[in-house]
């Protein structure tokens, strides 16, 4: 059965969590590994309730994440907070994993009583729209389209 662990309760995962965010989503926008790496060892290192990395172990090895942060998106600082970083390693994709993380950020968004969940995914909206979450409209950032969503959780 596969668990989800904060980062803040296991701060050696934070080294696996940057190398997945830097290569994931960093790589190629002007921000290295080691930047990525001061930033999510300070996330798990931090007191408060965002930001927060969720990585989800199965077989005890960690096969993916999700973050809970204030803001993701530069152009809408008017929106938060958000479902940021999902990943799943590519072995590990196909079984349900990245649900089982985005519903655990989701619990933690709901535990604060937050009301509205935003994220933008270029790729993969699809998967979020199965698990209930709604776009509500396309923008271009960085010369590409770009899919913004939201939940209420409410």
């Amino acid at each position: 059965m596969p668990l989800i662990v904060a980062t803040a309760e296991r701060p050696g995962l934070a080294a696996v969590t940057a190398r997945w965010r830097w290569e994931a989503f960093a790589r190629g926008q002007g921000r290295s590994l080691a930047a990525v790496a001061a930033d999510e060892a300070a996330t798990a290192a931090g007191p408060g309730p965002m930001p927060r990395t969720l990585v989800l172990l199965a077989g005890g090895e960690p096969v993916g994440m999700a973050s809970l942060t204030a803001h993701d998106l530069d152009p809408r600082p008017d929106l938060t907070p958000w479902l940021a970083g999902v990943f799943v390693a590519p072995h590990a994709r196909g079984r349900g994993h990245a649900a089982r993380l985005v519903a655990a950020v989701e619990a933690e968004a709901a535990a604060l009583s937050v009301p509205t969940l935003w994220l933008y995914t270029r790729t993969a909206e699809p998967l979020y729209a199965r698990i209930g979450w709604r776009s509500v409209e396309r923008f271009l950032h960085r010369d590409k389209v770009y899919a913004l969503m939201r939940r209420d959780l409410a």
